[in-house]
Parts: structure tokens; sequence; C-alpha cells
């Protein structure tokens, strides 16, 4: 089983963001979350410990340039054929709490791999909300993003917390324990996958 690992968005190149918008407020003390930045550290966390676990990965855009979702779709679908399963990093915004994982609308494995990571996620954050949408059995919400849309193989994206919301950006998204926890349950969440789906 291979994990392919897409850190949504650009990183900083000589400090300077490489994706508009996709960042925090500036908080009182002066700091800001640029979402591609922290999005590239829990993907570099997970990969740091698959290596460990001996877990195959392909980080499908390592460069700190914003690679088009184009450019990504194609670089994951070359690995279609081979048993594997992709995920997508990202932090939210727009005023809300917690986290939650989309697949694409319908019942699919996808289905399956976000059902696990949303049991691992009420492990490792148990006093922090999971954003579920139960309509349809599972916990997952679903909608048609390009990344998970487009890709031929068993796709995720998991939102990791609200980067817009004080208490989440600055006590979690922006702190070295708190980026730990968002790696450990990414890593719990695959260890399973692999044990359970594949």
């Amino acid at each position: 089983m291979i994990v392919l690992l897409d850190n949504g968005h650009g990183g900083l190149i000589n400090g300077v963001y490489q994706t508009p918008g996709k960042r925090s407020p500036i908080w009182a003390d002066g700091s800001q979350l640029f979402e591609g930045e922290f999005n590239r550290a829990i993907v570099n966390g997970i990969i740091e410990q698959l290596t460990v676990l001996k877990i195959p990965y392909v980080n499908i855009a390592p460069e700190y340039t914003d690679i088009t979702l184009e450019e990504r779709v194609k670089r994951a679908n070359s690995y279609y054929g081979s048993p594997c399963f992709y995920v997508s990093v990202h932090s939210n915004a727009g005023g809300g709490t917690g986290s939650e994982i989309f697949t694409t609308p319908g019942q699919t494995k996808s289905d399956s791999i976000a059902t696990v990571f949303a049991g691992v996620y009420k492990e490792v954050f148990p006093e922090r909300k999971f954003r579920a949408d139960l309509s349809d059995g599972d916990p997952d919400k679903e909608a048609n993003f390009y990344v998970i849309k487009n890709t031929k193989m068993p796709a995720i994206l998991t939102e990791n917390f609200f980067m817009d919301n004080e208490d989440e950006c600055k006590n979690l998204l922006m702190t070295k324990a708190g980026r730990q926890r968002v790696v450990d349950y990414h890593v719990k969440s695959i260890v399973k996958v692999k044990q359970q789906l594949f």
C-alpha cells in the first residue's frame, strides 16, 4: 500500500507566501498562520513517521511553489493500479470549530477510509469537535473538490481545525505540540487503514 500525501497550496519561499489568501488573520501579537506552510509541516511529520514504520508513501507536491490541482491529480494518478490511497491535508476557515473529512458523493472505499480517520480523530482529540455528516450513515462530508473527484484511487481530504478561530489557530495549528497531535492522528489512521482495508 502506498500513501499519496498532498499538502494543499503553496509554501513560503524566502519568507514570501506563494498562495493568495489561505491564511489566518494577523492576531493581536502579530502572529499569522499560512495554511500552505502548516500543510507542509503536517505532511513532513507524517513522512517522518511513515519512514520509520516502513510504510511506502509519495509526497505529491514537494515543491514550495503552488502546484496546480491538475498537476497534483496527474501525479497521483500515475500510481493508479498499485494499492494506494490519496490524502489531501488542509486547515479550514469560515468561522467554525473542529475538524472534518471530505470524500466525494456516493459510497466508495474512500468512505471506509474516512470512517477510520474519524474514529482515530476522536481518540487523539477527545476534547475537540468532529464535524460529522451522518445523513448517509457515515461521518465524512461529501463534496466534489477537484483533487478527490479526479483522482482515480480512493481519496480523502482532511480539514484540520480553523485557522480563523484564534483558539484553534494559536493553541493547535501554530504550536509544536498541536501540530504533532495532527501528525499523530493522520499516522495512526494510516496504520489502521493499512491493517483493515489493504
